[in-house]
């Protein structure tokens, strides 16, 4: 069998492919969020409600996926993840009401999670140290690139004449037949990815596809990071949670992704809402995903150019996430901006800033923790994006909307018995509050992660 040189470049490019699919699934619902909502009779805040199930389930897959991807290998599971994932998108399109499409969007997020954790131990697997915040930013740019792409695949899908393409198919599917054949058809697409990711993935000394040279390279650089290698056992649960590296990286993506997620599943309408954007309009979000891909390139090449230099590899991630945290405060300038050139211009700096914190913050991880351990302790860290992606969640809903006319679901309840006085002072007062919050989160967030050390061994 051929020998194919670099590899794991080959590999990290299965990797953006997954990014991608993973993203355009999970972008499918904002995309098409006012066709949708107009159809289900869906107001914001049971959008909300939805999107929060989804992230519900994102926390709880994150929390057994990493575990799973360290127990079952990371080729195994990473079809068991695409699959889950690519078949509950497909069934979202059986969504007839709220309900519904919570359940189908809460089985979205048990699969889409898993893709992380399973990604990290690729990296850690096939990457050497200032190589690997590149890796992490080229398949996190597919993330960003799947968002990008996901308005001008799933819009034209929604809005194409299926009752004249296919007449049988649209009456079978009822009404909202362009957007339910938009999740079915981007669903599919990720079983398709199945067939190159099961010819191609082997951990390197099992790969009959690997040079020489390379896998001299990954072993070398494998025996200088962890002596012990094979012989060191994994950690147990108490191991993870007593790390001190586990519980900073934990709060710092709790305080930082919720930036990251609004634009992902609250932009759009806030394009729609304050700027007045129609839905075909919407596409120009495409700037603001792109922008996302070139901060996860950039992030990732700066701090790999400092380890290049000689900075040990975590504090050359802190140096980068340090000038990304001054670029934040930009943030207040979006609301406040006149046109909507300014406003998307000032959007894209804060989206570059914000993913290259995140790659790094991320590379801090594969940084301090044991290979055997990765995907469990990515997975207990990731949780706290989830986390504060539901709190930005419900805080926004609360601030786009006046006094609820429903009953509150049981999310709300739940916050409201933590928070409901933070709640009632920024309800409806729009979303130039959030974008004040924004500009502060990754300042705080770098001072706790520097002060406490998290790039020092012990």
């Amino acid at each position: 069998m051929p020998r194919i040189p670099y590899l794991r470049w080959w590999i990290a490019t299965l990797l953006v492919g997954a990014a991608v699919l993973n993203y355009v699934d999970r972008q499918t619902l904002s995309a098409l969020a006012p066709t949708i909502q107009a159809d289900l009779k869906m107001d914001d805040r049971a959008y909300a409600n939805v999107v929060n199930l989804f992230l519900v389930a994102y926390t709880i897959a994150y929390l057994i996926s990493g575990r799973i991807a360290d127990l079952m290998g990371t080729r195994a599971s990473m079809v068991l993840f695409v699959v889950w994932w690519s078949v509950a998108n497909m069934l979202t399109a059986a969504a007839q009401g709220v309900q519904s499409m919570g359940v189908y969007r809460f089985l979205l997020g048990l699969g889409e999670a898993g893709v992380w954790p399973a990604a990290s131990k690729v990296v850690s697997e096939w990457f050497p140290a200032k190589e690997r915040a590149l890796a992490i930013g080229l398949y996190t740019m597919g993330a960003t690139l799947g968002a990008t792409l996901a308005p001008y695949l799933v819009i034209p899908l929604a809005t194409h004449a299926w009752g004249q393409t296919l007449p049988g198919l649209t009456g079978f599917l009822g009404q909202g037949a362009g957007w339910r054949i938009a999740f079915i058809l981007t669903g599919a697409a990720g079983l398709l990815w199945l067939i190159p990711w099961l010819w191609m993935f082997r951990a390197p000394r099992d790969s009959k596809l690997i040079t020489p040279d390379e896998l001299q390279m990954l072993e070398k650089s494998s025996a200088a990071e962890s002596p012990g290698g094979a012989n060191e056992k994994p950690w147990t649960w108490l191991q993870v949670f007593t790390f001190r590296g586990t519980w900073l990286l934990l709060v710092g993506r709790l305080i930082t992704d919720p930036v990251w997620y609004f634009y992902q599943f609250w932009f759009p309408k806030y394009l729609s809402a304050d700027r007045h954007l129609s839905q075909d309009q919407l596409k120009i979000t495409w700037i603001v995903y792109a922008a996302a891909g070139v901060g996860s390139l950039l992030g990732g090449w700066l701090s790999g150019q400092l380890i290049k230099r000689g900075t040990a590899p975590a504090a050359s991630r802190l140096w980068v996430m340090l000038g990304c945290a001054v670029i934040m405060p930009l943030s207040p300038f979006i609301a406040k901006a006149a046109g909507l050139n300014l406003a998307i211009t000032l959007t894209v700096c804060t989206v570059i800033a914000a993913l290259a914190w995140l790659i790094n913050l991320s590379s801090i991880v594969v940084d301090i923790v044991p290979k055997h351990s990765l995907g469990t302790v990515f997975s207990v860290v990731a949780t706290g994006s989830t986390i504060g992606g539901i709190i930005m969640n419900l805080i926004v809903a609360t601030m786009v909307s006046g006094p609820s006319t429903k009953p509150a679901g049981f999310l709300d309840q739940a916050i409201k018995s933590v928070a409901g006085g933070l709640l009632e002072l920024v309800q409806g007062h729009g979303y130039a509050q959030w974008f004040w919050i924004m500009a502060v989160l990754h300042p705080i967030a770098w001072l706790m992660l520097y002060f406490c050390g998290v790039h020092r061994k012990g």
